[in-house]
């Protein structure tokens, strides 16, 4: 409760700063009211969508998708880049006035930068320009992410190991990550997902945490989704740390009265072809200081449930559980949590790299490898090169 307070306070702060600097700019101008407008409507709809959160109801959900998609837009991304905009340019902006001011009072002569007309056509242009960018950008970004909203694909791998049980070989896994079923992934594109991961007839279907966004009134649906998911050695199920934003106990309680199989820091062997497999499921480790040490931690006490004579493979949603997996010669850990970075200008930039040491495809150390999944669902709106994705792998003996 207070993080989420935390959050909306700065986000207004930022929202007062420019809506301060912009209304500077645009006094006196016609464009004044589509400012006006356009920074009132954000506020509005920022308070809603955060009231909403505060006090579920499901009331929040009222608002048009097309609307949130543009307040989630303007709030968590453009406004902080026009607020650093107006915060890097503004000692430039005091340093110019100064000089001017100190030239005027040397000289003794006027001030003169260019005609009164000169200088009321370049104020009307930066008018309309602040006032007309921010909405036509909300607007153009929000069409595109309510497209993509309703697109994935399917990303393949063939995995080689030494050790792989000959029986395993060609054992083929679907993986399932950050379904985010709630605000922004619902309707139409999940059915499609589950009729894509039925199509694919793996073996096994392995979720790998984020079933829901935050809500938990979206749980039911979630659990039934993953009911209709069919695979001859199972379907298996971790936590994300979206699932457990409203309530983590009630969300774990009703995982596990749900029947489907739920790892929680817990192990299963299982008999896949004959050969037996050991899927080990992490938690989501809720510690904020020295969070990767507290995973490292976390994947060696789970660990030490490993059956040698089984081949195990490790769902853990935070993709730095890899670190202490390799140390211990997991050969195959799967995981998401990251959206492929998101936002990314190609694959080696973006907030993928710059927030995490492993974020979208296939990493390898020694022997061992990571798959991190891209997700399927979506909890922001926007994706740049990084493309929601249902991951289907293939293990295969050397």
């Amino acid at each position: 409760m207070h993080f989420i307070l935390l959050i909306a306070g700065l986000i207004l702060v930022f929202d007062a700063i420019w809506w301060i600097a912009s209304a500077r700019m645009t006094r006196n101008s016609r464009w004044r009211w589509l400012n006006l407008i356009f920074i009132s409507t954000q506020i509005i709809g920022l308070i809603w969508l955060f009231a909403g959160r505060l006090f579920p109801s499901g009331w929040d959900r009222a608002i048009p998708k097309f609307v949130v998609t543009g307040v989630f837009i303007w709030h968590t991304l453009l406004l902080p880049l026009f607020v650093a905009g107006v915060l890097l340019t503004l000692p430039f902006l005091v340093i110019g006035f100064s000089l001017r001011f100190l030239r005027k009072r040397q000289s003794g002569e006027p001030d003169r930068r260019g005609s009164d007309e000169a200088i009321w056509h370049r104020r009307q242009f930066l008018a309309a320009a602040v006032a007309a960018t921010p909405p036509l950008l909300t607007l153009s970004l929000s069409s595109l992410a309510l497209h993509q909203l309703n697109q994935f694909r399917v990303r393949r791998f063939v995995l080689p190991f030494r050790d792989l049980p000959q029986d395993l070989h060609g054992t083929t896994i679907t993986q399932v990550s950050d379904m985010h079923v709630g605000r922004f992934t619902s309707g139409r594109v999940l059915r499609e997902m589950v009729k894509v991961v039925n199509d694919l007839q793996a073996d096994l279907i392995l979720l790998t945490g984020d079933l829901i966004n935050d809500a938990l009134g979206d749980l039911d649906h979630g659990l039934s989704l993953v009911r209709s998911m069919e695979a001859p050695f199972g379907v298996y199920l971790i936590e994300g740390n979206h699932d457990l934003i409203e309530n983590a106990a009630e969300f774990e309680g009703r995982v596990r009265r749900s029947c489907i199989p739920f790892l929680l820091d817990q192990s299963t062997v299982i008999s896949v072809h004959g050969a037996p497999l050991q899927l080990f499921g992490l938690s989501w480790t809720r510690a904020f200081a020295n969070r990767d040490q507290a995973i490292a931690t976390s994947v060696r006490r789970l660990l030490g449930q490993r059956e040698a004579e089984a081949f195990p493979i490790l769902m853990a949603h935070h993709p730095h559980a890899f670190d202490a997996a390799a140390e211990a010669a997991m050969p195959l850990t799967i995981s998401g949590h990251t959206h492929g970075g998101q936002l990314m200008w190609n694959d080696q930039t973006g907030f993928g790299p710059a927030l995490f040491r492993y974020w979208s495809g296939l990493y390898t150390r020694g022997e061992s490898k990571l798959i991190v999944s891209n997700g399927v669902g979506n909890w922001f709106p926007l994706r740049i090169n990084a493309p929601a994705e249902i991951v289907h792998l293939t293990l295969l003996r050397i």
